[in-house]
């Protein structure tokens, strides 16, 4: 339609976004459907956090609140920094905004000029190269390996950054891979940052909670002090409080940026919704016993999950450090035949092949810039998995 944006034709539709719908759809249709491709604990919201919210509503909190959030809850979230994180912030170096994409967004409108450069690691969360590009500027992949467990190594990022590199996006643990870097591997990172002072680091922090073992996470300016000055720290209570449809992200950094983001903001959205952010003053503030309960069945999930798929004939399937999914290779099974007569190409064919003949939706990796891999969300319950693991392994066995 000629009235329609020309940016529109440079962007994709979210591939998870589109098979999380067509397996809904199928599911409708009465067909029998498991559906592994969603970004989303099977949890509900913890009850403290429930009832917060409902307090907030009969204390009548249901007016606008000021745009970059309200005072309680960018206290909490310097709070939240100082002691998880070590990192020492004021509330005007905050902002809270309509979920952490929201935020992602809001520093790209608020930065980025025609021809400017972001540095993103493959595989990526779907969203960041399309809101980069509707915002004018150009996404520059940084490949990963197999054999990394799908971490970006120091030589590769140096290798991307240019003159006009404005962002390096760093996610861990990682959507879609579930890969989270050590202090150790999160500092050679940061020492070629500190070689390049016009690159600036936004990171994508949303599954901080979920890792597992003896795992201990980082985040960029903890661990390169000097990097504070450039580095925009993203979170939100999504993931590790099972509040995905509350959409609450936030974010902390140098106060210019925040500013620049809150003017974006307030000719945008305005402020995040009320009760939504009560909630989440409680989330953050509040007990936090369910974490070790949520973690420990996501570490049961992964392992269960991880051992069946190195079962199937002819994937290959890392354990990842952290989030709840996995990224199995399928380039093994590239080239066979299913028996629908299809010949499986891509690992796009693998999946669509998969939810046609066994039911079971998942997400090819080639979306998220790395294939041929299938991203695996183990979100939903041990029975569900063993199920849906157990079609996995004998579509595999049906290719020819």
């Amino acid at each position: 339609m000629a009235f329609l944006a020309d940016a529109l034709s440079r962007i994709k539709p979210s591939a998870t976004i589109t098979l999380t719908q067509k397996a809904r759809d199928l599911k409708a249709e009465g067909r029998d459907v498991i559906s592994l491709s969603v970004g989303e604990p099977d949890f509900d919201t913890p009850e403290n956090i429930k009832r917060a919210a409902i307090a907030a509503i009969e204390r009548g909190e249901t007016k606008y609140t000021p745009v970059p959030g309200i005072p309680q809850l960018r206290e909490a979230i310097v709070a939240k920094f100082k002691r998880e994180n070590g990192l020492n912030y004021k509330p005007s170096q905050t902002i809270v905004s309509t979920g952490g994409k929201h935020v992602i967004y809001n520093a790209l409108v608020a930065t980025l000029n025609p021809g400017d450069e972001v540095v993103i690691p493959a595989p990526y969360w779907v969203s960041y190269p399309e809101m980069v590009v509707i915002n004018g500027g150009k996404p520059v992949f940084a490949q990963t390996k197999l054999e990394h467990n799908f971490k970006l190594q120091p030589e590769e990022l140096e290798r991307v950054i240019t003159k006009k590199t404005k962002w390096v996006i760093l996610n861990s643990p990682s959507n879609p891979s579930g890969a989270a870097y050590t202090f150790d591997e999160m500092k050679a990172l940061t020492d070629v940052l500190l070689r390049h002072p016009h690159v600036w680091v936004l990171t994508d922090d949303m599954y901080e909670h979920l890792v597992y073992g003896d795992f201990t996470f980082v985040t960029p300016a903890q661990v390169e002090p000097a990097l504070y000055e450039r580095t925009l720290t993203m979170n939100g209570v999504s993931k590790a409080y099972a509040m995905t449809g509350w959409r609450i992200g936030y974010a902390a950094g140098p106060e210019q940026l925040i500013k620049a983001m809150e003017l974006v903001q307030g000719q945008q959205t305005s402020g995040a919704c009320s009760i939504a952010q009560w909630a989440a003053v409680e989330a953050l503030t509040g007990p936090q016993d369910h974490l070790p309960r949520f973690r420990k069945a996501f570490e049961e999930r992964r392992d269960l999950v991880v051992s069946m798929l190195n079962q199937a004939k002819g994937l290959s399937c890392r354990t990842p450090e952290g989030a709840f999914y996995v990224y199995p290779s399928c380039a093994e099974l590239i080239g066979k035949t299913a028996p629908s007569g299809k010949k499986i190409e891509t690992d796009e064919d693998f999946v669509m092949e998969l939810l046609a003949t066994e039911g079971v939706a998942a997400v090819h990796g080639s979306s998220f810039g790395l294939g041929p891999n299938i991203r695996i969300s183990y979100a939903t319950s041990n029975e569900k998995l063993i199920d849906a693991c157990e079609r996995i392994q004998r579509f595999c066995a049906s290719l020819r």
